[in-house]
């Protein structure tokens, strides 16, 4: 780094007032973000790393504060600007023209109501600009920068018409619209697939190249910050735990917590190679999928909507099939089928004894099969305590006493490694790697033999993460489960996988043992999807 910082964050300290008392979030953080390049800012969630980006654009809660420290922007046209305490006008004149945010999720950041074009062209009407024939001009050139198709079209849709992917890009547009010397990306691809994450990636790391912008990326994934970043600083807990050039932390970390971070990433984590249980000759798998084919009606006389189309496999008991593939591949509706939740429009699955696609009643085969979802907040009661929350299924097959609910509730809070008294708390007051827990508890506690787990641990922080999936393993050993693991991350599917199915555009395109899948994909398209994994800059020089 030559010269003076972009921007350059000395002892800061934020304090947030509750109903009891002030808690301080984060505590004497310093760092430097250079212009041209990227600082990765690591950290799990309820690390600080967040409430440093909104301390740098501005945009505390309102019952947060700088308590202390000082934050200094280096702008080409003012020089030194020192952001702690200035004026809310003044910060509007900052805002989008020398700082500007790229939030983590575009669906809840895109207003519904408002264009694709208005959206972009938002921040020029703030900054002045009003010649309508201009903005419209320079909102074009923006979707066409960021590698939007047709611009014209795109411009006039709303966001809901819009992929995820595309709908990142529009927000990374609408930042770059007054072309400011900071960018800070919100973990701006957590919720994209592998491929998504790499084209946008490419997409950011192109534009900063080609203007010289700063980035202040924000991530929970090491792998990203090892490809994308020049300098990691890694906070917990409200505190920089180590901070210094990316090659360096990464390859000789210091702080025992980056050695945990680096321990529990999937696409950093040595490979060890999974061994399956034995199966007897002749031993029908316990779930056969064949020839699945899944579609859903459309009104207005338009065909009906494949979404899945001659998918067959098997898994034999006590193993782990993994169906893998971007959004909109299929993989969640046969999910969802063999769980019994969808009646396939041809084809068969069989779970054990048990002919699915006949069922005429799935509460008995709820004893056999469950599914986890991938958001445990939304799949539990909030109004329900967890204890009630894990009874409700044995109560609803009229299983034991109240006395001997409340004693298997209790173990299976055991089992999933959470404490009993948990049993009184309702899911609010859990974290979100207590509550994923929950919901697998729930799920075992009716003693299924199949758990399909729908993206069950994607929106985990990774060693979060990576105690679900040996969570997972342990039970699956001691309890023999069986598991359909649904899943757009690679990394974690190699973890935890036996065999694999491809899926692309509803058709299974590779499928074999993970070994196979992983070591010498045959089809074009897993390749891809390989590629894509984050972390090869840091694989390559392991």
């Amino acid at each position: 780094m030559t010269g003076e910082p972009l921007l350059s964050i000395r002892d800061l300290a934020v304090q947030y007032r509750t109903a009891h008392g002030p808690v301080d979030a984060v505590r004497g953080v310093s760092f430097d973000v250079a212009a041209g390049e990227v600082t990765a800012l690591v950290g799990e969630s309820g690390s600080g790393k967040s409430t440093v980006a909104q301390s740098v654009i501005g945009l505390l809660a309102s019952n947060g504060r700088v308590a202390g420290g000082s934050i200094s922007l280096n702008e080409r046209r003012e020089g030194v600007t020192e952001l702690v305490g200035l004026s809310e006008r003044r910060w509007r004149s900052l805002r989008g023209r020398c700082i500007a945010l790229i939030p983590q999720d575009p669906g809840n950041s895109l207003n519904p109501v408002t264009t694709i074009g208005s959206s972009v062209g938002e921040a020029l009407r703030i900054h002045g600009w009003r010649d309508q024939r201009k903005v419209r001009s320079r909102v074009l050139e923006l979707l066409e920068r960021v590698d939007i198709d047709d611009p014209e079209t795109r411009a006039r849709q709303y966001p809901h018409e819009l992929s995820g992917g595309m709908r990142q890009r529009v927000l990374i547009a609408a930042a770059l619209a007054l072309e400011p010397e900071l960018i800070i990306a919100d973990e701006p691809t957590s919720a994209l697939d592998v491929t998504v994450q790499r084209t946008v990636l490419d997409l950011l790391d192109r534009l900063r190249t080609e203007t010289g912008t700063g980035i202040l990326f924000i991530t929970h994934d090491l792998a990203v910050a090892a490809d994308r970043s020049d300098s990691i600083v890694v906070m917990r807990g409200g505190e920089v735990q180590e901070a210094g050039p990316s090659a360096t932390v990464l390859a000789a970390p210091d702080a025992e917590y980056t050695r945990t971070l680096l321990a529990d990433a999937p696409s950093l984590a040595q490979v060890v190679e999974r061994v399956p249980p034995v199966v007897a000759d002749g031993e029908r798998p316990l779930v056969e999928v064949t020839a699945l084919r899944q579609e859903f009606a459309r009104g207005g006389g338009r065909a009906p909507l494949v979404a899945v189309d001659d998918v067959s496999f098997t898994v034999p008991r006590g193993t782990t099939h993994a169906l893998v593939g971007e959004s909109g591949s299929g993989k969640t509706t046969t999910g969802r089928s063999i769980a019994g939740l969808n009646r396939p429009t041809s084809g068969a699955i069989r779970v054990g004894d048990v002919d699915v696609t006949a069922l005429r009643s799935a509460r008995a085969f709820r004893r056999t099969t469950q599914l986890v979802y991938q958001n445990p907040y939304g799949s539990l009661d909030p109004r329900q305590t967890i204890g009630q929350v894990l009874a409700e299924p044995l109560a609803n097959f009229g299983i034991g006493t109240s006395a001997e609910r409340a004693e298997r509730v209790a173990h299976h809070l055991e089992l999933v490694s959470l404490a009993p008294e948990l049993a009184n708390r309702r899911p609010r007051e859990l974290s979100g790697g207590q509550r994923q827990r929950v919901a697998i508890a729930r799920a075992l506690i009716l003693e299924p033999e199949l758990v399909v787990l729908d993206e069950a641990v994607s929106a985990l922080d990774v060693t979060v993460q990576a105690q679900i999936l040996r969570l997972l393993a342990r039970l699956q050993e001691e309890l023999g489960l069986t598991y359909v693991f649904i899943s757009h991350d690679l990394a974690v599917v190699r973890q935890i996988a036996d065999t694999v199915s491809v899926l692309r555009r509803g058709r299974q395109v590779e499928l074999g043992s993970a070994g196979q899948v992983f070591d010498a994909p045959q089809h074009d398209y897993t390749r891809q999807l390989l590629a894509a994994i984050p972390g090869a800059a840091f694989r390559g020089g392991a």
